[in-house]
C-alpha cells in the first residue's frame, strides 16, 4: 500500500493528533483501522513511520521528513475535491474579461485577488485592448464581461453597472517643442494643429470621436506606449487622471490649462455584459467584488 489520498490524511491525523485513538476520532473511524493502515504504509514503504508508546505515539525521522511533501499533496487534493465541486454547481473552467486598455484595472485585480482564495483553481485571463476589439470579443462570445469607459449610446443588448468616475485630461510633454510657445494657459482649439496620440485598435474603426482634437493623430493599441510617446514630447494626448497623475506629479507631463473651458472630461468606467449571455458562478461573483471595492 502506496501514498494515496486516503492514507496520507490519516497519516497527517496521526502526526497532528499524537495517538490512533484521537486520529481515530477526528477521522470517524475506529483505532484499529488507523492502526492498521499506518502498519500497511509502514510495510510498504520499508519505513517505521512511528515510534508507539502506551500514552502516545512519536514522529519518527522519515515521518517528520515525509510530513511536510504528505502535507502540500494533501492540500492540493482537498482543492481539487472543492474545484471539482464548483465545476458541478456551476463554476466555469476559465474566467475571461475584457479590459479596455485606457481603464485603470486596479479594482479589477483587487477583486480577482479576493476571488482567488475561494476558487484558487480558477483560470482567469484578462485581455486589454482598445475599446473597439474589446466590444468585439463581448460580442463573439470570447470574453464573459468587459470593464469599458461609457458608450456614446446605450444598446438594448446590454447590461451596464457602472463602477467609478475618472476623468480625461488632456496632458502634453514639457519636452514638445509647442509647450513654450503658449502662455502659461492656451485656447482648446489650439490643440487642433498639434498632433494627437490617439490609443485605438488596429483593425476596427474608432467607435468614439469625440476624445479627438487634432487634425492629425498617431495610432497605438496600448495605452502605455501612448503615454510613452507623449511624455517624448511626439504629440499630445487624452488619458486618464489615475493613468498619468504620477508622471504630472513627476513633472514628466503637464496637464494643459485653457482659457475657454475646463481640461477635466467626466470618464465614467462601466461593467458590461450582455443579456443573452447568462454569467457563470465566478463571473457572477467577480462582479460583486468589483461592485464593493
Amino acid at each position: 500500500m502506496k501514498f494515496t489520498s486516503e492514507n496520507i490524511e490519516v497519516f497527517l491525523a496521526v502526526f497532528d493528533k499524537g495517538s490512533f485513538s484521537a486520529a481515530a476520532r477526528s477521522l470517524k473511524k475506529v483505532p484499529s483501522a488507523i492502526s492498521m493502515n499506518i502498519a500497511n504504509i509502514e510495510a510498504d514503504l520499508g519505513l517505521t513511520l512511528f515510534t508507539r508508546t502506551p500514552q502516545k505515539v512519536i514522529p519518527t525521522d522519515h515521518a517528520v521528513a515525509l510530513e511536510p511533501k504528505a502535507r502540500i499533496i494533501f492540500d492540493k487534493i482537498k482543492q481539487l475535491n472543492t474545484y471539482t465541486y464548483d465545476l458541478s454547481t456551476g463554476l466555469e473552467s476559465i474566467l475571461k474579461i475584457g479590459v479596455v486598455s485606457a481603464v485603470d484595472n486596479r479594482k479589477l485585480l483587487l477583486s480577482i485577488s479576493k476571488l482567488s482564495l475561494k476558487y484558487p483553481l480558477l483560470n482567469v485571463e484578462i485581455i486589454t485592448a482598445p475599446k473597439e476589439d474589446i466590444l468585439q470579443m463581448l460580442y463573439s462570445g470570447k470574453i464573459s464581461f468587459c470593464l469599458t469607459n461609457s458608450t456614446q449610446h446605450i444598446k438594448i443588448e446590454e447590461y451596464l453597472q457602472l463602477i467609478y468616475l475618472d476623468t480625461l485630461i488632456a496632458t502634453i510633454s514639457p519636452k514638445h517643442t509647442a509647450f513654450t510657445s503658449f502662455s502659461s494657459e492656451m485656447y482648446i482649439e489650439d490643440l487642433i494643429d498639434l498632433r494627437q496620440i490617439v490609443v485605438a485598435s488596429n483593425d476596427l474603426e474608432i467607435s468614439d470621436l469625440r476624445p479627438i482634437v487634432g487634425a492629425t493623430y498617431w495610432k497605438t493599441n496600448d495605452v502605455y506606449t501612448a503615454i510613452d510617446m507623449v511624455t517624448l514630447g511626439l504629440g499630445w494626448g487624452n488619458f486618464p487622471k489615475s493613468l498619468v497623475q504620477s508622471l504630472i506629479d513627476q513633472g514628466e507631463l503637464i496637464q494643459l490649462k485653457f482659457r475657454n473651458t475646463k481640461n477635466d472630461l467626466p470618464f465614467p468606467i462601466y461593467i458590461v455584459w450582455l443579456k443573452n449571455n447568462a454569467l457563470h458562478k465566478a463571473a457572477q461573483e467577480l462582479i460583486a467584488l468589483i461592485k464593493e471595492n
